[in-house]
């Protein structure tokens, strides 16, 4: 088993729907899921947009990463997702950030995410869900999340907002 960690956004309809909508399609697939609380974050880049709610939710599986895509895929479709504009709004985001220590330059499945260390809005859920989480290369999150600068208000935890996982 391998840890997994997948990045959830969305900005456009009901946002918080669609973060449950992908962790119910994507945590009966891992072993011991858990998922962040829900964060408000500003859009980076590309044309003027709302605000995103953003989570993350990991958890331990032995799939190999191209079933772990599809299956983020599988929860995009789900929300209708549609990829007309770069950085452009979205109903739904799932990134696959890491696949254990798997390390992936291919342009379908780069592993690690190739921006997620740069990411306050996808460091900050991740090391509330798992404090101890460590890229490939074993720099650990909390560390990456500690050296960025972020804007006063950049990312902020919604607090009436949750997410669940299913009971099994």
């Amino acid at each position: 088993m391998r840890r997994v960690a997948f990045g959830l956004g969305a900005n456009l309809g009901d946002r918080v729907a669609a973060l449950q909508g992908a962790v119910d399609v994507l945590a009966p697939h891992l072993a011991d899921p858990a998922v962040s609380s829900v964060y408000e974050t500003a859009p980076l880049g590309g044309p003027e947009q709302p605000d995103y709610a953003n989570a993350v939710l990991v958890g331990d599986s032995d799939a190999d990463p191209a079933a772990l895509l599809e299956l983020a895929h599988e929860a995009e479709q789900a929300w209708h997702r549609t990829r007309e504009i770069r950085w452009g709004p979205r109903t739904l985001d799932v990134d696959l950030l890491v696949v254990g220590d798997i390390v992936s330059s291919d342009p379908e499945l780069t592993l690690p995410h190739p921006r997620a260390a740069e990411r306050a809005f996808v460091l900050e859920p991740w090391v509330e869900v798992d404090p101890g989480a460590t890229l490939p290369d074993g720099r650990r999150v909390g560390e990456l999340l500690d050296a960025l600068t972020v804007a006063p208000g950049g990312v902020r935890r919604s607090p009436d907002v949750s997410l669940h996982l299913e009971a099994r």
